[in-house]
């Protein structure tokens, strides 16, 4: 049996949890579109996607936590198409939806890169970089930058794109997932052989060669895929609901 829990509370231990209030982010973090006032059934995703909001529906879910809500800086606010639709589906059906971006990214135990680095073996000793996003550590006796894309693959399930920079070996490791590959510069200069993120721009191939820090692209999706299932398991667990984590496929 789940309990009944009210999605105000939800929110208040959520928002203290992430500390929403010390980032600056690109749009609203916690809840984005309220629906009934109790939650029973929790739902998780990485992004409150048409294809994870009828997943949700499908599940019973009174509450989606995601990773990437539905507003953002530099939208004109207008509820007309696809944007619409996503939300007619949350409202219809009485589902709120909990969003929470970089505050997400930075979590200690239930963020992104946290969560990313327990699956490569890897623990920060320090951050860098706008914010302190960026995490960076040991990474232990895998190798040169190819033995470390290898280790991504098998871990993450998908192929990185690899900028080798001179093949040193690779002691020092940093990571920041999703589209963090503006943070190159600022792992260089915190002493990573490597660098590790979700996409890659022109700029970073000549920043690889020129420095000889290796630089891998491991996919947006593929590096943000566990913190927001952490977070929601610890949620469910701590106030006895049921949850489930709704995987929509990204090859990006």
């Amino acid at each position: 049996m789940s309990n009944d829990v009210r999605a105000s509370e939800l929110q208040t231990y959520l928002d203290r949890l992430l500390a929403v209030g010390e980032f600056k982010d690109y749009g609203p973090n916690g809840l984005q579109v309220e629906g009934t006032a109790v939650v029973r059934r929790l739902a998780s995703a990485v992004t409150a996607s048409r294809a994870a909001i009828d997943a949700a529906i499908e599940a019973g879910a009174d509450a989606l936590i995601v990773h990437h809500g539905l507003f953002w800086r530099g939208q004109d606010g207008r509820l007309t198409g696809w944007l619409a639709e996503r939300v007619r589906r949350l409202m219809a059906h009485g589902i709120h939806l909990f969003a929470y971006h970089l505050p997400l990214d930075a979590h200690a135990e239930f963020g992104n890169n946290a969560q990313l680095g327990l699956r490569l073996g890897w623990r920060a000793d320090a951050r860098f970089g706008e914010q302190d996003l960026g995490f960076i550590g040991d990474a232990g006796a895998i190798g040169d930058a190819a033995a470390v894309a290898r280790h991504v693959a098998q871990a993450l399930g998908r192929e990185p794109l690899l900028l080798p920079g001179d093949g040193r070996a690779v002691r020092r490791v940093a990571w920041c997932s999703g589209g963090a590959q503006g943070y190159f510069e600022a792992a260089i200069a915190a002493g990573a052989d490597l660098y590790l993120t979700g996409e890659v721009s022109e700029p970073q191939a000549h920043l690889a060669r020129e420095t000889g820090v290796a630089f891998l692209a491991c996919g947006h999706h593929a590096t943000e895929r566990y913190g927001a299932p952490a977070l929601a398991a610890h949620v469910a667990e701590r106030f006895g609901l049921e949850h489930r984590f709704i995987d929509i496929d990204n090859p990006a």
